[in-house]
């Protein structure tokens, strides 16, 4: 009885992206946090609502031709529920156009226009290799990398530029660069378990995803480099207080062990609701050990 309540409210906002935009909203958390300073409620909303439009976009856009017999849950949902995903979205595009146009510095737009570029192009077909049009994705080995760019300059660079604009905040190009370095890091290693679920989907469609070209097994190890990297940067640059740093710390390894505990087999909410919700725990770590350390 439970399941059958609870799992309709957990399709509708792991599905409608509600949930991977309360992620970045989290992503976004974690950058001020890091930089010790008060949030800024308009870019957290541009954050949330770009990501819903985006991610919505890309998904009716790439809608398969019979999405009823679809393998994939998301994808059945997504269009048996057609018309609400479309209103969402359009939503999400209204509600960004005034917060971008009044609550944004010039920087900033042509930041954010940078961004909607690059994720708009991953999906649309504008470029032309051997007589067919393709979009950024198609492009061998790039997808990760554009993804985890998208993701670094909006949850990053993003309340960056916003801070020293508005309030005068010097922060240093150094400490910018290893902020955005490190959740590139973390986004391209949690990006990746997706590909791998996608192996098969990928290889049809040509699509030179990393798993396709290093194969499963060298893809799970990638993730766990790419971990080590972010790790590695941690603690040789510390640019946090210790509480954080052994937050940050700890939802690597569990990441990673969510990493490693991932297969082809896994369902899909196992992907949507614990890989893309280490975005969202990684903010929840961060408040839990500053109140700890308070009270120590």
């Amino acid at each position: 009885m439970i399941k059958k309540v609870l799992l309709p409210i957990l399709d509708f906002l792991l599905f409608s992206n509600l949930f991977i935009a309360i992620c970045a909203v989290a992503q976004g958390l974690v950058t001020y946090h890091l930089l010790n300073v008060a949030p800024d409620k308009y870019i957290l909303a541009i954050i949330f609502f770009g990501t819903i439009g985006i991610y919505n976009f890309s998904m009716l856009l790439s809608k398969p031709k019979d999405p009823k017999h679809s393998p994939y849950i998301r994808v059945r949902w997504i269009f048996s529920h057609h018309r609400l995903i479309i209103s969402i979205t359009l939503i999400s595009v209204l509600c960004l156009i005034p917060l971008g146009l009044l609550y944004l510095s010039i920087e900033a737009k042509l930041l954010m226009i940078f961004t909607a570029v690059l994720a708009l192009g991953y999906n649309i077909p504008f470029l032309t290799l051997n007589n067919q049009k393709i979009g950024l994705r198609n492009i061998p080995g790039i997808k990760l990398f554009l993804i985890a760019l998208v993701w670094s300059v909006s949850c990053v660079l993003l309340p960056v530029v916003e801070l020293e604009h508005n309030y005068q905040i010097n922060i240093s190009t150094a400490e910018t660069l290893l902020l955005v370095a490190k959740r590139f890091l973390f986004i391209a290693a949690i990006t990746i378990p997706f590909d791998i679920r996608d192996l098969f989907q990928d290889k049809l469609y040509a699509l030179k995803t990393i798993p396709v070209m290093l194969g499963e097994k060298k893809a799970y190890i990638f993730c766990q480099f790419l971990l080590i990297g972010y790790l590695a940067l941690l603690l040789l640059f510390r640019q946090a207080a210790i509480s954080d740093i052994i937050a940050l710390t700890l939802t690597l390894l569990l990441t990673g062990w969510l990493i490693f505990k991932s297969n082809i087999k896994k369902n899909e909410y196992y992907y949507f609701f614990y890989i893309d919700g280490t975005m969202l725990l990684q903010y929840v770590v961060l408040v839990i050990a500053t109140c700890l350390s308070t009270l120590i």
